[in-house]
Order: C-alpha cells, then structure tokens, then sequence
C-alpha cells in the first residue's frame, strides 16, 4: 500500500464520502444537507476537511451550481465502488442469515414508467427485502445518469451505442402503435391506413431527446415524409390526453395503454409499418460489477419477457399477428 493510500484512509471517513457523494449528485450544499438531514456548516466544514486530506480541490462553482472537478470526478468514481462493494457485502451477509436484503437504484426513460413498477413490485414480492428507488427521466437524461453512474440498471428502449459504452439485455417487446381518438376520419380508411395520410394529419410530438419520437421520425425519413406536427409535448400523459381531446394523433407505446385499456377514449389505428416491433432493455456501464440486488432483478426481468408479451397481446389482439 503506498504512503498517499495509507494517508487518505487515515484522514479521510466514510461518512465524509457519504456525504461528497451527496453534494455531487444534488450539485449543492444546501440539497445535500436537506437529503442527509445535517445542518449546512456541517456540509462545508467536511467538504473542507475532504479537501484538505485529498490535498487537491474537489468542487468548483459553475453559476448557482457546485460541479466536481476532475479529481472530484476521480474519487466520486471511487466512492460509487466503494459503496457498491459494501451493499454486496451487506447483501451477502443478509443472505447468511437467511434475510433477503438489497437495493437497487433504477433509471426509467419516460415510456417506461408503464412497466418499470409493474416489475419491480413482482420482483419486490419474491424479495420482500429489497429496497427500491427509480429516477423517471427522458433518454438524453437517462445517458447523463449513465455517465455519471448514479444508478445500478436503467431500462431504456433505444441502446446508446453513440454515447456511451454499456452492455444491454433485451428483456420485454415495446410495440410502438399510432393512436387516433375513438371514432377519427381515419379509422374509416380501408386497412392498412398509408403512412402518407399520418403525416398529413395533426400530429403530436414528444419532446427532443425521446427515444420514441427517434424510431418514428426515422420511418417517416425512410419514407421521404414529415409529420405534420402542431404541438410538442413533454410526456406520454400529455400525449394520451391530447389525443384523446382530438387535438391531433400520435404514435406511441401500447404500454402507455395498461390502465385504461384500447377501447377507451384512443384506439390504436393499423397503419402502414406498424407497429415498430421495438425492444425495451437494461442497461449498465460497460465493465462494471452489477451488485448482487441488480443482478437478480436483471435476470429476473428477463424471465418475465413470455408475461410480458402475453399481457400486451391481451391489451391489443391484433398484435399477434406481427409476433
């Protein structure tokens, strides 16, 4: 062990990363102080002692925010790791005893929320034990979260092969379907409806850095066409609810559909290259250790894809015959 080693772990204490960590993730004193239920001069007084141990500045002030510096970058890296190797050890030790214990930390692309809690309420039956947290973002967030490892697994519907290097296991269909409200001139078309007559039609759009709007607009691309989009919007609620006032029609996942059911206020139109048989997968780092909690929900989530596709073709019979 080299001396500069042996000094940090002399000076530096486990709670003094508990709360670095905290102050990285939240880019703030007074947050971090809020999540950790200590008192803001306790903040600063252990970030000072942090940086006088590690002999280097760890943060700097970007605007209102507080940002790592290179080398606060390097030990929030190795503080992930560390903590990582403790909630194992934890984790193993419960199993010792008999107890199922664990967490696992969850990042959700938006569309995911329709089968993220449905999951983790059947695995948190098997492991009553396990604790749960689960971050809802859109994609160009959910690769930011990536980066910076602020999670175990992340459920996502597009792999960001271009951002970021992760492996990815597909685990359940995500079936992408062009909504209509019930009773639109279009559904009186003969089937299937042309591709051509969706773009002419007032269409809804999600927001920049969503993985659906990517996969539609690149069929429409494929086609020479452009929607004739009237209004974006920020989630998949905003969407269903839209559609179903008759401000325009949209594609979305049949997921978004488990609550209320196709034969609602929207029903799902049989359209030229629809659906997008897509996929939804988890995803990690390339290279990182899953913990033992992450590792389980993983494996248990890829048995659960046979449910999965059955309770969607349920939701929509006509889904069968694109399987």
């Amino acid at each position: 062990m080299s001396r500069s080693t042996h000094s940090l772990l002399r000076h530096v204490t486990f709670r003094q990363l508990q709360i670095f960590s905290a102050v990285v993730h939240t880019r703030s004193f007074t947050r971090a102080a809020e999540e950790l239920f200590l008192a803001q001069p306790t903040i600063s007084l252990q970030m000072k002692k942090l940086g006088e141990a590690v002999g280097i500045p760890l943060f700097e002030q970007v605007g209102k925010e507080i940002r790592p510096t290179d080398a606060g970058q390097d030990l929030y890296a190795a503080c992930r790791d560390l903590f990582r190797t403790f909630e194992n050890l934890e984790t193993q030790i419960a199993d010792r005893k008999g107890i199922r214990r664990g967490k696992l930390r969850l990042g959700v692309v938006t569309t995911a929320k329709y089968i993220a809690p449905e999951l983790l309420a059947a695995f948190g039956a098997q492991f009553p034990g396990i604790e749960f947290s689960m971050k809802v973002s859109n994609r160009d967030e959910i690769i930011q979260r990536i980066q910076n490892g602020e999670d175990d697994l992340y459920v996502m519907g597009q792999v960001p092969t271009d951002e970021v290097d992760v492996e990815a296991i597909p685990f359940a269909l995500n079936p992408l379907t062009v909504m209509v409200p019930r009773a639109h001139h279009l559904a009186r078309l003969a089937k299937p409806v042309p591709l051509d007559a969706i773009a002419q039609a007032p269409f809804l759009i999600r927001e920049p850095g969503s993985g659906t709007r990517n996969a539609y607009l690149r069929l429409f691309g494929e086609k020479g066409l452009r929607p004739n989009i009237v209004m974006e919007l920020s989630s998949n609620e905003a969407i269903k609810h839209a559609v179903a006032s008759g401000l325009g029609v949209s594609i979305l996942s049949i997921h978004s559909l488990a609550l209320e059911g196709t034969s609602g206020p929207i029903e799902v139109l049989e359209v030229e290259g629809f659906p997008i048989l897509r996929k939804w997968f988890l995803v990690y780092p390339r290279g990182r250790l899953l913990s033992l909690t992450a590792q389980k929900f993983l494996d248990f989530s890829v048995s659960q894809e046979q449910f999965i596709t059955d309770r969607l073709v349920q939701l929509w019979p006509d889904l069968a015959r694109y399987l």
